[in-house]
C-alpha cells in the first residue's frame, strides 16, 4: 500500500507488544494505543521515520481482534453477518521523540452470510491474521455491499491520513509514477 504513495520502506520490523485490551477499554482508544505502543516499542535511528498502524473491528463496545482459530473466526463472522460494524485503523508516525497520530473510523456492513458461505471462507484461510476474521481486499470483499469511510483504512492503512502524517514528520510522500 505504501508504494501507492511512492514509499518503499527501508525495513519492516514487528514490535513485540502485548495486544490485550485493558479492562473496559473501548475500541477506538484501544486501537490508538496499539499503534502508539508499536511506534514506541522500536528503536529509531537519527533521521529515521517510523510508521506503525493497527486495525480493530468493533461491534458496539466489543473489540474483535485477530481470531485465534477457525472456531473463533466463525463466531466473529456469524456476529458480523447482516450487520454494520466499525473498522478502526490508527496510524502513528515517529521521528526521534516526536509522535504524530491519527485514527480513522469506517462503517462497514456485511451481507447476511449463509453457513455455506462462512464454511467456504473459513476453508480459504484468508481470515488468519485479520481483525474481525475477514479482509475486504480478498475473497471476503464479496460479503461487503456497503462501506462509509476509507476503503484503504479497512484494508489496514488509511493512505490519505498516512501521507499527511509522513508530511508532518518531514518525509513527504510522492504519488507513485
Amino acid at each position: 500500500m505504501l508504494a501507492q504513495i511512492g514509499i518503499v520502506p527501508d525495513t519492516v520490523r514487528a514490535p513485540d507488544i502485548d495486544e490485550t485490551p485493558l479492562k473496559g477499554e473501548l475500541p477506538r482508544p484501544y486501537c490508538a494505543r496499539m499503534a502508539r505502543e508499536k511506534a514506541q516499542a522500536l528503536e529509531v535511528g537519527e533521521g529515521e521515520v517510523l510508521l506503525s498502524a493497527d486495525t480493530t473491528v468493533a461491534v458496539g463496545r466489543r473489540i474483535l481482534g485477530k481470531p485465534d482459530d477457525a472456531a473463533e473466526a466463525r463466531a466473529f463472522l456469524e456476529l458480523l453477518s447482516g450487520r454494520r460494524h466499525r473498522v478502526i485503523t490508527a496510524v502513528a508516525v515517529r521521528r526521534g521523540a516526536q509522535l504524530w497520530e491519527k485514527d480513522v473510523v469506517t462503517q462497514v456492513r456485511l451481507k447476511r452470510l449463509s453457513r455455506d458461505e462462512i464454511d467456504a471462507y473459513i476453508a480459504t484461510g484468508d481470515w488468519q491474521g485479520k481483525a474481525g476474521a475477514y479482509g475486504i481486499q480478498g475473497p471476503a470483499g464479496a460479503f461487503v455491499p456497503w462501506i462509509s469511510g476509507s476503503f484503504t483504512a479497512v484494508v489496514g492503512l488509511p493512505l490519505t491520513e498516512t501521507a499527511g502524517l509522513l508530511q508532518a514528520a518531514g518525509y513527504p510522500p510522492r504519488a507513485a509514477a
